[in-house]
C-alpha cells in the first residue's frame, strides 16, 4: 500500500534553523494535514519520546513516517553505531515505523553554508570496504533486533552523492541495506531518477519526492555553491514545479509498498509552506494516478 507523507523541512529547516525558526510545530502539522498528508517525518521541533510525540501527531490525524539518522560508520564500528542509534531506533519502534532512514555523514559538507559542494568527502577504496561491511552489519542488526529496515539516503554533499557511488553502495552492501530514492538529490547529482527507480526497484523501500529548479541548479554548479546556498536560492521545490518527470519515475515503482514523501526544503519566507504543501500533494496524487498507482487511505 502507498501512503503519502510530508517532511517538515518545508516549514523548518534542520540544517539551517533560521529558516522557519519562528514557525511552531502546531502550524506545520495542521497545514500538512489540511493539504492531505497522513504522515510526517521527524524534524527538529518534534518531541523525541513516544509518550509526548504520539498525542501531538494523533491530534492531527498523522502517523510518524520515519526520521533521518546520521551514521558515522567510516569513523566508528557497528557496536559504537548501534549504541549511538538506540534512542532514535527506540522512538521509531514505539511509533510503529518500518523504515530507518540513514545517511553517512562523516565529513559531510551539506550542513555548512560556507563549504562548497566541491569540498565534499570522497571515499578511498579502503574506506569503501570498511563502510560497506559496517553498514551491512548495522542494517542486519536493525532488522534482526529492532524490526526496522535501513533505507539509505543518497544526499548532496555526502560520500554517497553520484550515480557511481549509489551503484557501488548497492553492489557492495548486503540485502539488508535498501535504498531511499530521492528524486531531487539524484537530479542535482546528475543521475536520472527514472534509471535509479528501474535499476533498484526491488531494493527501494522509501521515496522522497522533490523537484529541482533547473536555473538555480545550473547556477549552483557554475558557481560551486554550498548545498545550503542553493537551498536558500530555491534549488528545490515540490513535485510538479520543476524538471523531474515524476510520472516516469513512479511508473517504474509499480508494486512498491510504503511511504512516498514530499520533501522539498525551501525558505518559508519566500515559499509559503501551506501553499507549497497543498501544491505538492495535489501534484503527487496526479502523478501517481497517471502512473496507475493506487494510494491507501489509512
Amino acid at each position: 500500500m502507498i501512503r503519502i507523507g510530508a517532511n517538515p523541512i518545508g516549514w523548518s529547516n534542520d540544517d539551517l534553523p533560521e529558516l522557519g525558526g519562528d514557525i511552531p510545530l502546531e502550524q506545520c502539522l495542521a497545514e500538512a494535514r489540511a493539504a492531505g498528508f497522513t504522515g510526517m517525518e521527524l524534524g527538529n521541533k518534534f518531541p523525541r519520546d513516544a509518550a509526548r510525540l504520539r498525542p501531538v501527531l494523533e491530534a492531527h490525524g498523522l502517523s510518524l513516517v520515519s526520521g533521518w539518522y546520521s551514521t558515522r560508520l567510516i569513523e566508528r564500528d557497528v557496536e559504537a553505531e548501534w549504541a549511538a542509534s538506540r534512542a532514535h531506533a527506540q522512538l521509531l519502534k514505539e511509533m510503529r515505523c518500518n523504515v530507518f532512514i540513514a545517511a553517512e555523514c562523516t565529513g559531510t559538507v551539506h550542513g555548512d553554508r560556507a563549504k562548497p559542494l566541491s569540498q565534499r568527502p570522497v571515499m578511498a577504496d579502503t574506506d569503501w570496504c570498511t563502510f560497506a561491511t559496517r553498514l551491512t552489519g548495522f542494517a542486519e542488526r536493525l532488522a534482526r533486533e529492532d524490526g526496522l529496515t535501513l533505507a539509505y539516503h543518497h544526499h548532496m554533499g555526502t560520500v554517497i552523492q553520484t550515480g557511481a557511488e549509489i551503484d557501488r553502495l548497492m553492489t557492495e552492501t548486503g540485502a539488508a541495506v535498501t535504498l531511499l530514492l530521492d528524486t531531487g538529490h539524484a537530479t542535482w547529482a546528475g543521475v536520472d531518477p527514472v534509471t535509479l527507480a528501474r535499476r533498484y526497484k526491488s531494493r527501494i523501500t522509501h521515496v522522497h519526492t522533490k523537484d529541482v529548479r533547473p536555473a538555480v541548479m545550473a547556477l549552483a554548479r557554475q558557481n560551486d555553491w554550498s548545498f545550503l546556498q542553493a537551498v536558500v536560492a530555491g534549488v528545490y521545490t515540490v513535485p510538479g514545479d520543476g524538471t523531474v518527470d515524476f510520472t516516469a519515475v513512479l511508473a517504474e515503482l509499480k508494486g512498491f509498498s510504503g511511504w512516498i514523501v514530499v520533501e522539498a526544503e525551501q525558505d518559508p519566507s519566500v515559499a509559503d509552506p501551506a501553499t507549497y504543501a497543498a501544491l505538492g500533494y495535489r501534484n503527487l496524487q496526479r502523478f501517481l494516478a497517471r502512473s496507475g498507482i493506487i494510494v491507501g487511505t489509512t
